[in-house]
């Protein structure tokens, strides 16, 4: 994208912003933001929120990587972990809510938001799953390990497939925002 995705601007906010107080209203507990060393832009805008911050020392490093830092972070009651990416901003409320909702009911899967029969983002994790970050190479392979596992949520929210990694991603992601009253 050539800048930080996390503080392209939506509306008045940034796209940070959008995502961290949706998994706050959401009723998720224990938010842990991953920054890489160079990441201070984008903790001084979350600042004033309940949201801690973890960084990721090895720039450039997978995801998983970024997981691994979080999981040390959170807190050791947790039953599971939401892998939120904050370049998908779009993510509704309701979204998080029936993931947590479906965790509830069925505490051993892994949660996979599912829009128009594509897999979306974020994606839930029992705790005792994730925790095998530590023994695997990547989030993939992880998943793949425990595909009977996999719930898939069919979901209306277009923003659990919406990701921003080029400029008309981004531009994508505008037209919907101002599309749509929810995100306002």
């Amino acid at each position: 994208m050539g800048q930080l995705k996390q503080l392209l601007p939506l509306g008045s906010r940034t796209a940070i912003e959008h995502c961290a107080n949706t998994i706050l209203s959401s009723g998720v507990s224990d938010v842990v933001l991953v920054i890489s060393s160079d990441g201070a832009p984008v903790s001084s805008v979350i600042e004033p929120l309940p949201i801690r911050v973890a960084v990721n020392p090895d720039i450039g490093s997978d995801m998983a990587a970024s997981v691994r830092v979080a999981l040390k972070a959170l807190e050791d009651s947790a039953s599971a972990v939401m892998i939120c990416l904050a370049d998908h901003p779009l993510v509704i409320q309701e979204t998080i809510k029936a993931m947590l909702e479906a965790h509830q009911k069925n505490p051993e899967a892994v949660i996979i938001p599912s829009h128009n029969g594509r897999r979306g983002h974020p994606t839930l994790f029992p705790r005792k799953i994730i925790q095998e970050i530590f023994e695997r190479s990547s989030l993939r392979d992880l998943v793949s390990r425990h595909e009977s596992l996999i719930q898939y949520l069919v979901v209306g929210d277009r923003g659990v497939v919406l990701d921003m990694d080029r400029p008309e991603d981004y531009a994508m992601i505008l037209q919907e925002y101002n599309s749509r009253k929810e995100y306002q």
